[in-house]
């Protein structure tokens, strides 16, 4: 537990409150892997939400993910409550040097805001107001990404033609957000890899524009990186029906891959659907080793060094 003295915010929601299914899910941690031999970022989590049958605050993940060779995390809140908490914790002068933070109005959020209340009738600000006060939250200090933004075709129905103008128009705002306040862009992308990247150019990607765990095939991640875009890989990579990813890994090569964990969720295996923590990213750090065709060693250095560029200096680096 942390010392009273160094009171930070505690999460928001519990994985369950997204996801019920997984109320019947092994939510025992995983046991610790061995720590990475050069140590690596992750690039994207959500430590707003609680998971696990052990409740671990902040102070405890940023502990395991050191052990494990983690020198930094990024925390992004993707709707308003977790943006505003993202705010409040990386802005704290009791926050862990190593966190720094991340906002957006999610894609599956815009349609919401758009209506003006989310799914149980809730009021909710416009998406203009929602887009504006992410646009100041982002000034706030400690944070360092404008994300997750993009498009998601799997839960809006491209029937819905309202919802999936007001995922366009949220998307379209943040890339203007992210070029006005030079900031990198991390982009949810679900079912719609051809419609994102015409907004891409379109409207011009921001000159770090990150694909936030990565989900196409080796054809898109080509058309992404000979874009200049980042991959970020999470532990769906080291899922066995992922071969597709694992292609898409070995056509970009390491020079434009980083490594997140979108925690709690996304377990690598062999531990998939138990709860998710920055300390296993080596369990996916051996995967996108392996594919790849070099030494772990390698590996870290390089998606080590691609996360400096694009985040600048986190943790130890800092």
């Amino acid at each position: 537990m942390p010392p009273a003295e160094n009171p930070l915010p505690a999460p928001v929601r519990a994985r369950e409150d997204i996801d019920p299914r997984g109320r019947s899910r092994d939510r025992s941690w995983p046991p610790a892997p061995a720590p990475l031999p050069v140590p690596v970022v992750d690039n994207h989590c959500h430590l707003d939400f609680s998971d696990g049958d052990e409740q671990r605050d902040v102070h405890e993940h940023v502990r395991l993910a050191r052990e494990a060779g983690i020198e930094g995390q990024i925390t992004i809140g993707s709707d308003m409550l977790a943006a505003r908490w993202t705010a409040e914790l990386v802005a704290s002068p009791h926050c862990p040097p190593s966190l720094r933070g991340g906002v957006a109005v999610h894609p599956n959020e815009a349609p919401l805001h758009a209506r003006g209340h989310d799914h149980e009738g809730r009021a909710l600000p416009s998406l203009d107001e929602a887009l504006a006060e992410t646009a100041d939250l982002l000034r706030s200090p400690g944070m360092v990404v404008v994300g997750e933004t993009g498009l998601d075709w799997f839960r809006t129905s491209r029937g819905d033609d309202a919802a999936r103008q007001a995922q366009l128009d949220s998307f379209r705002a943040h890339i203007a957000m992210a070029k006005e306040l030079d900031l990198p862009m991390q982009i949810h992308d679900r079912d719609a890899h051809q419609d994102v990247l015409d907004v891409l150019d379109a409207d011009g990607a921001p000159e770090r524009t990150v694909l936030h765990c990565f989900s196409g095939d080796a054809a898109f991640a080509r058309a992404c990186a000979d874009r200049g875009y980042l991959l970020s890989f999470a532990g769906t990579v080291t899922f066995k029906n992922s071969t597709g990813l694992r292609e898409a890994l070995a056509e970009v090569g390491l020079g434009q891959v980083m490594v997140e964990t979108d925690a709690p969720f996304l377990t690598p295996v062999p531990y998939r659907g138990r709860p998710n923590s920055s300390y296993l990213i080596p369990l996916t750090m051996a995967t996108i080793a392996e594919v790849t065709g070099v030494t772990l060693e390698e590996a870290c250095a390089a998606v080590s060094a691609t996360t400096r560029q694009v985040y600048g200096p986190i943790g130890a680096a800092a």
